[in-house]
């Protein structure tokens, strides 16, 4: 197992060299909106056309968006080593390697971990006693409120960005997991033969993080994205936060090669839908988490352009929303 940190080195200058479009992407989001809302609404819309998925994440980023009440799925291996979990709200997915399991986001409480998580993992042959590390991909309860239950039974550490350490320590939210290991932008976890890296994301949260993973089905490879915090905040200046995320993580993802698209909220982007389309075997020998690196991207044009409509509504409205600090704010 080793939890690694960027090191000022020659293979440092080489990553931030590819990384220059993020920077890129940084100035493109900081510049003045020329179109409308509509613009934007529209252009994603036209990107999306009539796929599902993309669909589904133009409705998810709407302005007056309400996450809908979905039922609990089964729980499911949607690849050979990823097993999801999911409340029908928020999911948790797990990440089997060779030396044990790396769980992304953790559900709303220590009640949900033990009788949602661990039966519904052993279920689908995960086995929740070999969870090394719980990562909480931003500072709400519905992601970090199980995290304490896997490090007291069995030992797991838990991960957050700081910035949302920091928002649970001064908001003291009910479940809060003791502060433990920080992630920081471009972090590498490995455990076993499977390397994470984590990219700070931050919009929704000011410590919010999404991964880039390997995954395999029927063995073959892919790599996976897990986009880790959907719903727009509600200040101007923190959306236009997010859509620098946005931007920086597709070139990130178009550098990693990024062709599967994963949400811990899964009826945002019609992941619910393709976990039973799975499971029923409707679509082959298909999986339909794997998009391909273009449509991938697609994706992300769609969320931008959807940001970018959200920030000229407010521009439009002349309202710049006070932000939304509460930890049990979620989505």
């Amino acid at each position: 197992m080793s939890f690694e940190q960027s090191a000022l080195s020659r293979r440092a200058v080489l990553v931030a060299a590819a990384l220059l479009p993020l920077a890129a992407g940084k100035a493109e989001a900081s510049a003045a909106t020329l179109d409308s809302a509509q613009d934007h609404y529209d252009r994603a819309a036209r990107l999306a056309g009539d796929d599902p998925v993309l669909r589904q994440i133009v409705k998810a980023l709407s302005p007056g968006a309400v996450p809908p009440s979905v039922p609990a799925p089964e729980p499911l291996r949607i690849f050979d080593d990823v097993a999801v979990v999911s409340t029908g709200f928020v999911s948790a997915t797990a990440l089997v390697t060779s030396q044990g399991v790396i769980l992304i986001d953790a559900l709303g409480s220590p009640e949900e971990a033990e009788q949602i998580i661990v039966p519904q993992l052993r279920s689908v042959g995960v086995d929740p006693s070999k969870i090394r590390y719980v990562v909480a991909a931003h500072g709400h309860y519905d992601h970090f409120g199980g995290a304490q239950f896997f490090a007291d039974r069995y030992g797991a550490r838990v991960m957050m960005h700081p910035a949302d350490w920091d928002l649970l320590a001064a908001d003291a939210p009910a479940n809060a997991p003791a502060r433990d290991l920080e992630i920081v932008d471009g972090q590498r976890l490995t455990l076993g033969d499977t390397t994470v890296s984590f990219h700070h994301t931050p919009g929704h949260t000011k410590g919010t993080v999404s991964a880039i993973f390997p995954v395999r089905w029927k063995g073959r490879r892919h790599t996976a994205m897990l986009w880790g915090g959907t719903n727009p905040p509600a200040a101007t200046p923190d959306k236009r936060v997010l859509l620098s995320s946005v931007l920086g993580f597709a070139a990130r993802m178009r550098h990693a090669g990024v062709d599967v698209e994963l949400n811990n909220h899964g009826a945002s982007d019609y992941g619910l839908a393709r976990m039973e389309e799975l499971r029923s075997g409707s679509t082959g020998s298909r999986n339909p988490f794997v998009l391909g690196q273009a449509r991938a991207q697609r994706f992300m044009r769609v969320m931008e352009h959807m940001v970018r409509g959200r920030i000229a509504t407010d521009e439009e409205a002349g309202a710049a929303a006070s932000p939304l600090r509460s930890p049990r704010t979620c989505c």
